[in-house]
C-alpha cells in the first residue's frame, strides 16, 4: 500500500536508463553532420578523379588535402555505421550471448575496416 503514494519516478528509481542514451544520440548526430559535408565532397571530387582512370585516382589521392579528407570521411562513416549497428543489435537481438558477440564484432570489424582503408590511402599518398 505504501507504493501507491510514490511518484512514478520513485517507483522505477534504479530501474531506468543506463545514462548512455544521450551521449550515443549526440555522437551519432555529430558523425552524421560531418558526413553531410564529407560525402558530397567525396562523391563530386571522386567522380571527377575517376574520369582520369587509374592514374587520375592515384593523383587525386596523392594530394594531401584529398588524402586527409578521404581518411576523415572513412573514419566518420565507419564510426557512424558502428553506432547505428549497435542500436540495431541492442534493440533486436534477444539472446544475451549472441548480443554480446555481435557487439564485440561490431566494435572490431569497423575498426579493422578503417585501419585497412586508411593504410591504403596512406600508402598511395606516401607513394610506397
Amino acid at each position: 500500500m505504501t507504493d501507491s503514494f510514490r511518484s512514478p519516478a520513485g517507483r522505477v528509481r534504479g530501474l531506468g536508463s543506463a545514462k548512455e542514451g544521450t551521449a550515443h544520440f549526440i555522437r551519432q548526430r555529430v558523425s552524421a553532420i560531418g558526413l553531410v559535408f564529407l560525402v558530397p565532397w567525396f562523391l563530386i571530387s571522386g567522380f571527377a578523379a575517376v574520369q582520369g582512370g587509374h592514374a587520375g585516382v592515384v593523383a587525386w589521392v596523392q594530394n594531401p588535402l584529398n588524402a586527409a579528407l578521404l581518411i576523415l570521411t572513412l573514419g566518420a562513416a565507419f564510426y557512424h555505421m558502428r553506432l547505428g549497428m549497435q542500436v540495431v543489435i541492442e534493440d533486436y537481438i534477444g539472446k544475451t550471448g549472441t548480443k554480446q558477440l555481435l557487439l564485440i564484432l561490431n566494435t572490431f570489424i569497423p575498426l579493422a575496416l578503417f585501419v585497412a582503408s586508411a593504410m591504403s590511402v596512406l600508402k598511395i599518398w606516401i607513394g610506397s
